[in-house]
């Protein structure tokens, strides 16, 4: 095509073929034009002389943008340094100020890349399993009616983290978390009438509200057997106790010896376990 104006043509395509928008050495030419025109005196002659300073801001931005598009992935870094391309190529920055502080995200934005990249991923620790099972050979009666007892433990047989204290009917845990306390516990009348028999929760001493159970019983050699479970929210130190009370002195907590094919019958079991909460953070 015959050239009659004589004005070399340009060796660079205005338009990227690739992404269709104007090309990077077009833009970075209308830039530097821009930020000489706009913000200083400079004149057209000033401007044939050679490239101005604040050209090499926008350079410096591609060449960060180069080096980040060859790091791995974290967490969506890399599209935010594509997004920050975009306003670039868009012609969005307007100053000198504007570039720097693009050019300062992009500088975090690659430590935080770097980091990620050497950081080992974090493995979730394990919690720590306590538990505990206790129970007790004994008959435990009740001294008088309508009033509060606690009943006591004489053989601890598994423990980890959860033990017993002094008095015998503290349950202790090491270890925050939730524990589940989980018992059986058999009961006898030795006389004939009918006796109520109440059972409920203490934590350090202090009732748990809502916890009670009431069991009614009748006759002679009335034998019944129940259970029940309680999850609590326990700190390093706490102490669970079991409290009955009866209102007919009659009404026992039995324990009865081995008689073949049978075992012995503890008059309470109780088993406490804190796993229920999988991996801790």
């Amino acid at each position: 095509m015959l050239n009659i104006t004589n004005i070399t043509p340009p060796r660079v395509p205005f338009l990227d073929e690739r992404t269709g928008m104007i090309s990077r050495e077009w833009y970075r030419f209308f830039f530097n034009q821009f930020e000489k025109v706009g913000n200083s005196a400079s004149s057209l002659e000033d401007l044939q002389l050679g490239p101005v300073e604040t050209d090499s801001f926008a350079f410096e931005i591609t060449k960060d943008i180069t080096q980040f598009a060859i790091q791995p992935a974290q967490d969506g870094v890399v599209d935010q340094i594509a997004e920050m391309q975009k306003q670039i190529q868009a012609a969005e920055l307007s100053s000198e100020g504007a570039v720097m502080a693009l050019l300062a995200q992009i500088a975090e934005l690659q430590k935080e890349v770097q980091g990620l990249a050497v950081s080992p991923p974090v493995t979730p620790q394990l919690k720590r399993a306590r538990y505990g099972s206790f129970f007790d050979t004994t008959t435990q009666l009740g001294t008088t009616i309508n009033t509060a007892k606690a009943i006591t433990f004489n053989t601890t047989d598994l423990s980890n983290g959860v033990y017993l204290g002094t008095p015998a009917s503290r349950v202790y845990v090491d270890t925050p978390g939730i524990y589940n306390y989980d018992m059986s516990f058999q009961l006898d009348k030795t006389s004939g009438g009918v006796g109520n028999f109440f059972i409920w929760f203490r934590l350090n001493g202090v009732d748990v509200a809502n916890s009670a159970s009431y069991i009614q019983i009748q006759g002679n050699n009335a034998e019944i057997f129940s259970s029940l479970n309680y999850f609590f929210d326990l700190n390093a130190g706490d102490y669970i106790e079991i409290m009955f009370s009866v209102s007919d002195l009659s009404v026992e907590l039995a324990a009865f010896a081995a008689a073949a094919p049978v075992p012995a019958i503890p008059s309470i079991i109780l088993t406490v376990a804190n796993n229920i909460e999988g991996a801790s953070t």
